[in-house]
């Protein structure tokens, strides 16, 4: 038997979180002196000890290792556990990755002097034009790729070409920015109207003016880019004049460095009257 400082040292686990788990129910004392209360732990607890640590250090929480122990004999439900562990951890890890590219980009923003930070407005017009598209409400931003596996998935299935030449744009139809249930269609341009079923659609879209910033590395930065944006058009006497799209010059589907990326993102614009 041993006291429950010797097992804290032997385990590698505190005093404060083995009383923790007694009192979770997932690693108990063998006995409690009924007198002064003191906790004592057979040897063989602590092959029990090492599972709960390694379980932590995965980031389980208590809730969820009492819940693998009592399946810990069911090889087919450990391995569920810990693939649903792993697709949650690297969920994490792209969003940390996009908090550290956000980081960077803030700070280059703040020694720049912030609001324009060098990025520049040009007024452009893309002349009327054909696409294709695929057009859906999805979870959020994030997602978009769902809707361009989608698009791709059905010009092969419906044995339809692409362009090699051909621009690729994302258009935002809400009429503000969203937490989920994103409104947005992706496009490839065509060079002509096209026989397509749905989920696909080929349309003819009118000639639009508007001012964009052509820009390099993670979309991160969009925010500081439509600073910089919404600060050219009250410069120089504009109304903003429909939806904002984005067209990739270099996507993630050419590169999987962000800081490779080339984004230009538009805002329809019109002049004051």
């Amino acid at each position: 038997m041993l006291k429950i400082g010797e097992f804290s040292k032997l385990s590698r686990i505190s005093i404060r979180m083995l009383r923790h788990y007694d009192e979770a129910g997932i690693l108990k004392p063998q006995s409690v002196d009924s007198v002064t209360g003191y906790r004592f732990y057979g040897e063989q607890q602590l092959l029990h000890a090492c599972k709960i640590q390694t379980l932590r250090q995965m980031g389980f929480g208590v809730n969820a290792i009492g819940e693998i122990l009592s399946h810990y004999h069911d090889i087919d439900a450990q391995e569920a556990y810990l693939q649903a562990q792993k697709e949650y951890l690297l969920q994490k890890q792209e969003i940390l990755k996009g908090q550290l590219r956000l980081l960077d980009s803030t700070m280059e923003w703040f020694r720049k002097g912030g609001i324009n930070m060098g990025y520049e407005v040009t007024l452009k017009t893309l002349p009327k034009h054909y696409v294709i598209s695929v057009r859906d409400v999805i979870p959020s931003y994030s997602v978009e790729g769902l809707l361009w596996e989608t698009l791709h998935r059905e010009m092969q299935a419906q044995n339809i070409p692409q362009n090699q030449s051909a621009m690729h744009m994302t258009v935002f139809y809400d009429g503000e920015y969203r937490e989920s249930d994103v409104d947005i269609a992706v496009q490839l341009t065509t060079t002509s109207l096209m026989n397509v079923k749905l989920p696909l659609r080929s349309e003819e879209l009118p000639e639009v003016t508007y001012a964009g910033v052509v820009f390099r590395g993670p979309y991160e930065q969009i925010t500081q880019v439509t600073m910089a944006i919404a600060n050219w058009v009250a410069e120089h006497g504009y109304d903003w004049d429909g939806n904002y799209f984005m067209i990739y010059h270099v996507s993630p589907a050419e590169t999987e460095n962000p800081a490779e990326y080339v984004t230009e993102f538009c805002c329809p614009v019109k002049k004051k009257k």
